[in-house]
């Protein structure tokens, strides 16, 4: 279609996430045929053996909305949508088979350059671009200096890397995905890219139709294979339906839909280099992870992430939308307003998020925290605890202790499983009730005397380990709730304490 119009994207997106929803029972079979299977390990967040390859199931569905609804590019770049199925199609089978044998890094990367080289082949390359205040500024163009091809293979890259870097939590790469590329639907068309709305439109939809395996609890995983597709679509639906076009905010609305996963790469990667590591090791400094030391369940943490995403969101499509602007220069008092507020909204939203994250380390606010959770120990203590967890990037969130049971001096609380988890329950703390309906209360008169009374930290009691099995503990010593282990081994290693889930 030379000149699609809303509805056909909105057709597209429901074929493709029909497709997508139909296929992903059929690769979950395969992956289990062939042994392309994720594993609980100790960086990952999923508790059960979970089969990869649904990146199968998201190419079937792009492919084909996009064989109906952009059959043969436009104008002089007829081709150019046949490059992005072949890049497409190439990445998908690179990701699969990493899924199935686990491939050295320098072959993925390799499979990633090959896909971002044929896309820009065939058209997909920026060649200037639109700054605010600045105007439009040509790239170098002419032999070896031709910036353009090269700097977008190198965005092409990023962006898979990015996407496949967020692809730690059930439901977050797909849902993430899926909302900034509806949001870049909407803005491709008002901006006159119709067949680059339509690509976000179907990428949206393939994304969502996955979402019904993938969201938590999940019964299928993308895999590299989706996760390197869903980032080279969303490279692609950047650069042809904003890039390209010479609107004066055409390059700030990616970086503002894109802000999350880039920012959640960026500092993982800078943290990496901080100490001295590969930045294609993997590690548990990622929101998701982060989240999970401080308590969040997946579904909790997922919808921190989606409403931050929305959030931003909606700040790019009120950029676009709102009439602040007579586009030469002259703004509009009211609008300017309303653009002001919304702008203070969102990076009011996304400060918080950050401190609750702890990714800026702020020693004030480090030592505020710690004492209110801490009320006993000692200003050294305080000062050691900063300490650690600024050289480690590690910190621990600490439940408030029980009405009349005082931890330690200088030891925090053990925290208690939430209400209605169907998990069975920590040791119980030395004097309280085992049975279901508490004893009547003894005679004063025959009461022990408190000073003969044994140390409770000295009474090992029967609890439950972390796998699950019985194991000797004293009162007051850590424990770990299962479900919200993320960043350590789950399955017996070292974890600080992670408090109960509060949503």
């Amino acid at each position: 279609m030379a000149h699609p119009n809303p509805l056909d994207a909105l057709y597209a997106g429901l074929v493709a996430a029909a497709v997508t929803a139909l296929l992903t029972p059929l690769t979950m079979r395969l992956a289990r045929a062939v042994g392309a299977i994720d594993e609980p390990r100790e960086r990952g967040l999923s508790e059960q053996p979970t089969p990869l390859l649904g990146g199968l199931a998201i190419f079937a569905g792009v492919l084909v909305a996009m064989l109906v609804w952009l059959p043969s590019g436009y104008y002089a770049e007829r081709h150019l949508w046949q490059g992005v199925m072949l890049g497409a199609a190439l990445i998908t089978l690179v990701g699969a088979l990493d899924d199935r044998f686990e491939m050295p890094p320098a072959v993925k990367l390799a499979g990633q350059l090959g896909a971002a080289v044929i896309v820009v082949h065939y058209g997909v390359a920026v060649k200037a671009i639109t700054l605010p205040f600045v105007g439009k500024l040509a790239l170098p163009g002419a032999g070896v200096t031709n910036a353009g091809p090269i700097l977008t293979v190198i965005g092409l890259v990023a962006m898979m890397n990015v996407v496949n870097f967020s692809d730690g939590v059930d439901g977050l790469a797909a849902g993430v995905c899926a909302i900034i590329a509806a949001a870049m639907a909407v803005i491709a068309f008002d901006l006159g890219r119709q067949q680059p709305g339509v690509l976000a439109a179907l990428t949206a939809g393939a994304a969502l139709g996955f979402l019904i395996y993938n969201f938590p609890p999940a019964s299928s995983f993308m895999g590299d294979c989706g996760a390197n597709l869903l980032g080279l679509m969303m490279g692609v639906i950047t650069v042809e339906a904003a890039v390209k076009t010479t609107a004066v905010v055409s390059f700030v609305l990616p970086l503002i839909l894109l802000a999350v996963p880039f920012l959640d790469t960026t500092f993982v990667v800078l943290k990496r280099l901080k100490y001295k590591q590969p930045i294609y090791r993997p590690d548990s400094e990622h929101f998701h992870h982060r989240m999970a030391r401080i308590g969040f369940s997946s579904r909790r943490t997922i919808a921190y992430l989606y409403a931050w995403t929305l959030m931003l969101a909606g700040l790019a499509l009120a950029l676009r939308f709102v009439p602040y602007s007579d586009h030469h220069g002259h703004l509009h008092t009211g609008w300017t307003l309303v653009m002001i507020a919304i702008g203070l909204v969102v990076i009011a939203a996304s400060v918080y998020l950050v401190y609750v994250l702890e990714i800026f380390k702020f020693r004030r606010l480090a030592a505020i925290r710690l004492r209110r959770l801490r009320p006993d120990a000692s200003p050294a203590e305080i000062e050691r605890d900063i300490a650690r967890e600024f050289e480690t990037g590690e910190f621990q969130t600490i439940s408030a202790p029980e009405p009349g049971v005082a931890s330690a001096p200088g030891r925090p609380s053990r925290p208690r499983a939430p209400a209605g988890s169907g998990r069975a329950s920590p040791a119980p703390r030395r004097g309280t009730a085992s049975a279901p309906e508490p004893a009547s209360a003894p005679d004063p008169a025959s009461a022990p005397d408190p000073a003969s009374a044994p140390e409770p930290a000295d009474v090992p009691v029967v609890g439950l380990g972390v796998d699950g099995r019985g194991a000797e503990q004293g009162v007051g010593e850590r424990q770990v709730d299962q479900d919200r282990v993320g960043a350590e081994d789950e399955r017996g290693g070292a974890q600080a304490p992670i408090a109960a889930d509060g949503g």
